[in-house]
């Protein structure tokens, strides 16, 4: 067929391949339940439903209440330690039958695992992992030292996930490249970074107020929310932190006098101390992405943070950066934006204005033209009780 104009009609692109179900792992620890459900969420309003398999832990009762308002989407909750963990490999690979079972069950077009180790399985449908952290990568930035020999297995057992999955995914360059490093390159076309997202309807600046906050998990060496204790007391203003001081496991932290300790809390809650704290501090050694910063960027505070690749990577010139070991320089950031308003208010828009960039419809939208990729890779394999091909009149299945 011709155009009006008498030149030929450029030929239709092929569609991209698009899965109609996912099947998503996540667990119920941090930031990876946060980007899951906005991720889930956001793959809903574009027409792909979601299989959510947790692991883990407990999901909370406003956990469970965020997934039931997602249309189209199916939680089911597993008991198995995670990867990360203590001794985890009998769970590992209870886990692992678990998986595959729900993927005969609920016929998923593609395997969304927010871990590594399950994607060495024999899934029928191809598999995406994405790399929220790793045990090595943390070890080493927490411990400046190579990881000990106990977690070689972990190591084998991440490369080798690593190597299965159709596309490798992680929500900065530095993670990507950390990957790379401990693991092996991952080849050409197999890494894609997607930064994560959040919905700026659920954090907004208010009447900023003459506090320090911070958000994460007490027991986790690389959030350093102990840099807080040793230089709260210089500050005028006082430093307060939410969040778990219990490990999974029951190990627990016990923050010092010198923070006001606000506990766990809910998403609400969360955002209510945010909207009004005047600088988040988050002076991490090791932080692949930083959801609590994004929250933090949302409500408008100014953001004093570790100086790590990843997290220049995400918020450029609309942070202050300091070294995580370096206590005094922590101390002098946070004072010089306690005595200057202005500095304090300027720092606070630009991370706002930064923050909203990253969307979930985005993030969204980058993540289905991954599943494209890994589609086209491997298309999924027939199911076991697909029917066999028609036979032709010679009695031979046709080609």
């Amino acid at each position: 067929m011709a155009r009006g104009d008498g030149g030929p009609t450029p030929a239709a692109a092929a569609p991209r391949p698009r899965p109609g179900r996912v099947l998503m792992t996540a667990d119920p620890h941090g930031g990876v339940w946060t980007y899951a459900i906005e991720l889930a969420g956001a793959l809903s309003r574009a027409g792909v439903a979601t299989v959510l398999a947790t692991m883990g832990g407990p999901l909370s009762d406003g956990a469970r209440a965020a997934a039931a308002a997602i249309r189209g989407l199916e939680l089911v909750e597993g008991a198995y330690r995670l990867e990360w963990m203590d001794d985890p490999w009998d769970d590992v690979a209870a886990a692992g039958d678990w998986l595959l079972d729900l993927e005969e069950r609920t016929r998923p077009d593609l395997i969304h695992l927010n871990g590594y180790c399950h994607a060495a399985l024999p899934f029928r449908a191809p598999r995406v992992v994405v790399a929220h952290a790793c045990v090595l990568s943390w070890w080493r930035a927490v411990h400046r030292l190579p990881p000990p020999v106990r977690h070689d297995r972990y190591r084998a057992r991440v490369a080798a996930g690593l190597r299965a999955a159709e596309a490798v995914v992680a929500p900065s360059a530095a993670m990507l490249s950390a990957l790379s490093g401990e693991y092996g390159a991952l080849g050409v076309g197999r890494g894609h970074v997607i930064p994560h997202a959040r919905d700026r309807r659920r954090f907004a600046p208010a009447a900023k107020e003459a506090f320090v906050f911070a958000a994460g998990r007490l027991w986790d060496e690389a959030k350093n929310l102990a840099a807080l204790e040793k230089v709260a007391p210089r500050l005028p203003w006082p430093v307060l932190v939410a969040g778990s001081d219990v490990a999974p496991g029951g190990v627990g932290r016990r923050t010092g006098e010198s923070l006001c300790s606000l506990g766990w809390m809910s998403e609400g809650e969360l955002s209510w101390w945010m909207g009004r704290a005047a600088i988040y501090a988050f002076p991490a050694r090791y932080e692949p992405f930083g959801m609590s910063v994004l929250e933090a960027g949302l409500s408008g505070c100014a953001l004093v943070l570790g100086d790590l690749p990843s997290l220049r990577e995400v918020w450029r010139d609309a942070a202050v950066y300091v070294p995580a070991d370096d206590p005094a320089a922590l101390a002098g950031a946070l004072d010089q934006l306690i005595r200057d308003a202005a500095r304090r208010d300027a720092l606070g828009a630009l991370a706002r204005r930064r923050a909203v960039r990253f969307s979930p419809r985005v993030m969204a939208r980058r993540y289905l033209d991954v599943y494209a990729v890994a589609l086209a890779a491997r298309p999924p394999a027939p199911r076991r009780d697909s029917p066999p091909p028609s036979p032709t009149p010679c009695g031979t299945p046709c080609e």
